[in-house]
C-alpha cells in the first residue's frame, strides 16, 4: 500500500514525500514558498532566503547561549561603622641572634670559611685568601651535604670549594637568575650541586648571578635543616617576646597592650603577633577614618640581634588580613623601615563571584581533594601550599620546613633524610613549571575580602625630638634593656581607614530563563515568521517523523531478507510476478492502516486479469414510481397525449 497509495503527512512512505507534505503544511513561509513558486529562478531565491533565515537564527541562538552563563558585574557603595582587620606584625629577624649562635655556631664558621677563601677577607683580617688545605683539615659535613662550586663561564668543570678539586658537572644546570654578574674572578660564578642520595651520577647545579644570593640560599638550606631539629617550645622562646618587639600601642585614640595581640608562630619569621585576631569572640571596628582612629604601634627591631648571614634587610613586616584567613607574611607581607614612621590607609572591599557555571570558583573548598593543612578559611594560596606540602611528604618522605606539618609527618633533615634537599628542589621545579598538577587542581575561592592598601612613609624620629624620645622610650623599657634605644632599632606603624567607604563587588546573570526564551522567540519571528508551535512542528517532523520513517524502512528490509532466507531454504525463489508482492495481497503491508474508499479506487489491477466491464443497465429499475396511490386528475388529459 505505502508504495501505491498517495500517502502524506506523517504516514509518508519515503522521506521526500515527507518534506514536501511539511513544506506545503506548515506554518512558516518560506519553506512553502519553495514548493508552490513557479519558475526555477523564483524557487531558487526562496531557497537562498530560507536557509540565510535559517543560518541566521543559529547565529543568533548560539550567541545567545553564550552569553546565558556570562555575569554582569555591579559595585555598590556603602558608608558605616566598618569591622577593623587583623593586623599580624612580624620582626624580619625571625630568631634573636645571641640565643641561636649554640645552634648556628658550626654553620656560621663554615660560612665565613668559604667568604674567605673565595672572597679573600674575613672579619677583622686583611684580604687574603685561605689556602685549601688550611680549609680541609678542620673538615666540614656542612660541604659535604651540598659542596659550593665556581663554575668557569658556564663550562661542564667546575671548582669545589671545599677540596680544591675540579669535577666534571654531570646533569642539569639551572640558572637562578636571569643575568649573570661576575663573582670575584672573571667570568666565574659561584653555585651549589646538589645529588640524589642514591644515585650520584643524577645532580644538577644551581648557579646564581652573584655570590651573595649562592651563599645566602646555600646558607637557608642548612638553616631550615637546623630548625626542623629544634623543638617548638624552644624556638618560641628563642624568638621576640610581644614586650620585647612592642613598645607603645593606640587603638581608637585608646591606649592598647600585648593583652590585645595573639601570638603564632611562623616557621620562616619566628614569633609574630595579630591585633584583632578575634580568638576572643570579640572584633574591633572603627566608626570614623584618619590616622588618628586607627592602630598606632612602635616596634622595637633590635638590629643587633640580626642574624648577618639569614637576613640583608632590617624592620619589621605586616599583613592586613581577614580574622579567618591565613597571613601569607612572606608572600604579600608589607615591609616598614626602621627609623621611619610608615602610614598606611586603607579601602575595604567584599568580593562575591558566581560559582558554576559561570566560573570555575569554590565556595567553601570542600569540592577541592586537597587537605587544609592552616585551620583557616579556604583560599588559593592555602590550597596551593597544602598540595605542595603533600607532594613533598609523598615523593620525599618528609615535610619543608616553611609549611604546617601535615599528621604522621616529620619535617626534612639529612640525618634522618640524607636525600631531601634534592628532592625538594626537584619537586619545586615541577611546581614552578605547573607540572605538579596543583595549579590545575586549585581554584580561587567565589567571596573574599581586600583591603587595598597605601602606604607614605616619613622621617622618624625627626631631628629636634630624637633625643627627649628615645630617652623616654629607653625609660619605658625599664629593666628589660640595659642600653640606650637607637632610632635604626624604632619604627613607627599606623594603620587606619582612609574612609568609611565599603565597596561591595558581586557578580549577578546577565541573562535568565525568561530572557533566554524571549530572545529565542524574537529570533524565530524575526528570521522565520516561527512561533513555539513552529519548533514543535520541526521536532515533529524532522525528529520523529523522519525517524519513524527510517526505522519503518529498515524494518520491512529486514522482514524482506529474512522472507527471501526461508524461501531460499525452501527451494523456491521469489518471482517478480507473485501475487503475494502485488498491491493488497503483499505480506509487507499487512502493518500498515487498511485503504480508504477513495484511496481504493486507485488500486492497481492484478496482472493478467480482464479489465471490468460495466454491466447493462436494468431499465424496468428506471420506470419511476409514483409517491401517490391515484393520479391526480388534472394530469389524466397530459398523460392521454
Amino acid at each position: 500500500l505505502k508504495r501505491t497509495l498517495p500517502v502524506r503527512g506523517p504516514q509518508a512512505p519515503t522521506l521526500s514525500e515527507l518534506m514536501r507534505w511539511y513544506c506545503l503544511n506548515t506554518n512558516t513561509h518560506g519553506c512553502r514558498r519553495i514548493v508552490v513558486s513557479r519558475g526555477r529562478l523564483r524557487r531558487l531565491l526562496w531557497i537562498v532566503l530560507t536557509l540565510s533565515a535559517v543560518g541566521l537564527i543559529l547565529w543568533q541562538c548560539a550567541e545567545l547561549l553564550m552569553n546565558y552563563y556570562s555575569a554582569s558585574v555591579s559595585v555598590t557603595v556603602q558608608f558605616q561603622k566598618l569591622p577593623f582587620p587583623a593586623v599580624t606584625i612580624c620582626n624580619i629577624n625571625p630568631y634573636k641572634y645571641s640565643a641561636m649562635k649554640e645552634y648556628l655556631s658550626e654553620l656560621d664558621k663554615e660560612t665565613k670559611k668559604a667568604l674567605e677563601t673565595f672572597y679573600g677577607f674575613s672579619e677583622g683580617k686583611s684580604k687574603v685568601r685561605r689556602s685549601v688545605d688550611d680549609w680541609n683539615s678542620t673538615g666540614s659535613d656542612f660541604f659535604q651535604h651540598i659542596p659550593l662550586l665556581k663554575v668557569e663561564d658556564f663550562s661542564r668543570t667546575a671548582t669545589d670549594l671545599h677540596t680544591g678539586q675540579k669535577r666534571k658537572i654531570e646533569g642539569s644546570v639551572f640558572h637562578k637568575d636571569s643575568s649573570i654578574v661576575n663573582s670575584g674572578d672573571s667570568n666565574d660564578i659561584i653555585g651549589f650541586q646538589l645529588c640524589d642520595a642514591n644515585n650520584s651520577s643524577d645532580c644538577a647545579l644551581y648557579t646564581f648571578s652573584s655570590g651573595v644570593n649562592a651563599i645566602q640560599e646555600w646558607y637557608k638550606l642548612h638553616y631550615m635543616n637546623i630548625m626542623a631539629q629544634i623543638p617548638l617550645e624552644t624556638k618560641e622562646k628563642l624568638s621576640y617576646s610581644a614586650d620585647d618587639l612592642l613598645l607603645t600601642c593606640f587603638f581608637d585614640g585608646l591606649s592598647c597592650d600585648k593583652r590585645h595581640f595573639t601570638r603564632f608562630h611562623h616557621p620562616l619569621h619566628g614569633n609574630c603577633y595579630t591585633f584583632n585576631s578575634g580568638d576572643n569572640g570579640t572584633i574591633l571596628s572603627t566608626s570614623t577614618g584618619g590616622s588618628e582612629y586607627g592602630l598606632q604601634v612602635v616596634l622595637y627591631i633590635d638590629e643587633a640581634e640580626y642574624n648577618p648571614f639569614l637576613v640583608t634587610s632590617s624592620g619589621a613586616k605586616i599583613i592586613v588580613h581577614d580574622q579567618n584567613e591565613y597571613p601569607f607574611i612572606e608572600d604579600i607581607g608589607t615591609e616598614i623601615e626602621p627609623a621611619a614612621a610608615t602610614s598606611i590607609g586603607m579601602h575595604f572591599t567584599r568580593s562575591r563571584k558566581l560559582s558554576k557555571p559561570y566560573s570555575d570558583c569554590t565556595e567553601t573548598g570542600a569540592d577541592i581533594p586537597v587537605e587544609n593543612l592552616y585551620n583557616k578559611s579556604y583560599s588559593l594560596q592555602i590550597c596551593l601550599h597544602s598540595c605542595f606540602q603533600k607532594a613533598m611528604v609523598d615523593s620525599c618522605g618528609c615535610a619543608q620546613y616553611a609549611q604546617p606539618l601535615p599528621a604522621g609527618a616529620e619535617y626534612c633533615n639529612y640525618k634522618k633524610n640524607p636525600n631531601w634537599m634534592y628532592c625538594y628542589y626537584r619537586l619545586h621545579e615541577k611546581f614552578v613549571k605547573e607540572q605538579l598538577g596543583c595549579q590545575q587542581i586549585c581554584k580561587d575561592a567565589c567571596s573574599f575580602k581586600e583591603w587595598a592598601l597605601t602606604t607614605s612613609i616619613a622621617q622618624w624620629p625627626s631631628i629636634v625630638s630624637e633625643d627627649w624620645m628615645l630617652r623616654v622610650l629607653s625609660w619605658d623599657k625599664g629593666q628589660k634593656l640595659n642600653k640606650k634605644l637607637n632610632k635604626t632599632d624604632l619604627a613607627n606603624l599606623m594603620v587606619f581607614y582612609k574612609d568609611l567607604n565599603e565597596r561591595f563587588i558581586s557578580e549577578n546573570p546577565a541573562n535568565t530563563l525568561v530572557i533566554l526564551l524571549s530572545n529565542f522567540g524574537g529570533q524565530l519571528g524575526l528570521w522565520m515568521s516561527c512561533s513555539v508551535v513552529c519548533v514543535i512542528e520541526i521536532v515533529e517532523v524532522f525528529f520523529i517523523d523522519s525517524l519513524s520513517i527510517v526505522l519503518r524502512r529498515q524494518w520491512q528490509k529486514a522482514k524482506k531478507w529474512w522472507r527471501n532466507r526461508q524461501q531460499g531454504g525452501l527451494g523456491k525463489a521469489p518471482q517478480a510476478g507473485d501475487p503475494e508482492r502485488q498491491g493488497h495481497d503483499n505480506p509487507v503491508c499487512i502493518d500498515e492502516d487498511l485503504p480508504t474508499f477513495t484511496t481504493a479506487l486507485r488500486l492497481p489491477l492484478p496482472q493478467n486479469s480482464p479489465l471490468p466491464r460495466t454491466p447493462p443497465p436494468n431499465y424496468s429499475t428506471l420506470h419511476l414510481e409514483t409517491a401517490f396511490t391515484e393520479q391526480l386528475p388534472d394530469t389524466l388529459e397530459l398523460d392521454q397525449h
